[in-house]
């Protein structure tokens, strides 16, 4: 099996710790994963920035760099759900449908592909998980709240398997966190403040370290934590997971 991983632009400049930490906990788990350097953003900025056309060459050259990979492995379900669902706009052909259908976000690919449900190891902490939009309501990775009351997901089983690891039950758990990609830009204060609630939640109901699979919803809360001075570490579900494993 060939797997490349897929590093976001974002996670490549801001949180190069979580490309490194996807790379160590898939080896861990008995993967090679190699990294294309040809790769670059995905497109999706000016794509919700409503420059989905001048995209075109960026999804172009996304297919070039992956599309000799039986999967392309990305920590990060928006990336990987603008990939698998925006590319429709080339034309189909055999490289871009193989890409599309293959591109799998970090715990999509472990359960789902490599079959792993569990992953010994202790965490003692009490975390709070955040489902990113996208992951739950796009990729499909957790129940979603006004569908059912039960609180179940693909993250959430892999982390409650791990000892001492303590879920955080929040009053809202799949409220968005407000980023929105460039909605963080254009409408600033309404974005703010929807991650300001989603930190307060996390804060009354005792969340010592705040996660996640997309480390772009957690960008814009640790923005909130640190500018608040809050006790709350925030790490990327990938962070926790290799941590545990002793390599």
């Amino acid at each position: 099996m060939k797997v490349a991983l897929f590093v976001p632009c974002y996670v490549d400049q801001f949180y190069p710790q979580v490309a490194i930490a996807s790379l160590q906990l898939l080896e861990k788990l008995g993967v090679r994963a190699h990294f294309p350097k040809q790769q670059t953003c995905c497109g999706q900025p000016m794509a919700n920035s409503g420059c989905e056309q001048d995209a075109k060459p960026v999804y172009h050259n996304f297919v070039d760099a992956f599309q000799d990979y039986d999967y392309v492995v990305g920590p990060a379900g928006s990336c990987v759900y603008h990939v698998r669902k925006h590319f429709d706009i080339i034309e189909q052909t055999p490289a871009v449908q193989h890409v599309r259908t293959n591109t799998l976000e970090l715990f999509d690919f472990i359960i789902n592909v490599l079959g792993i449900t569990e992953i010994p190891g202790s965490f003692p902490h009490k975390v709070g998980l955040h489902l990113s939009c996208h992951g739950q309501r796009g990729l499909h990775q957790a129940n979603e709240s006004e569908m059912t009351p039960v609180r179940d997901g693909q993250l959430r089983r892999l982390l409650s398997g791990l000892q001492g690891l303590e879920l955080t039950e929040l009053t809202r758990n799949d409220e968005c966190c407000g980023f929105g990609g460039t909605f963080c830009v254009s409408e600033a204060g309404i974005s703010a403040r929807m991650g300001q609630d989603r930190v307060q939640d996390h804060v009354r109901n005792g969340t010592q370290v705040l996660t996640g699979g997309d480390m772009s919803c957690l960008m814009h809360l640790e923005g909130i934590v640190r500018r608040q001075k809050l006790p709350v570490r925030v790490l990327h579900a990938a962070e926790i997971l290799n941590g545990v494993i002793i390599g």
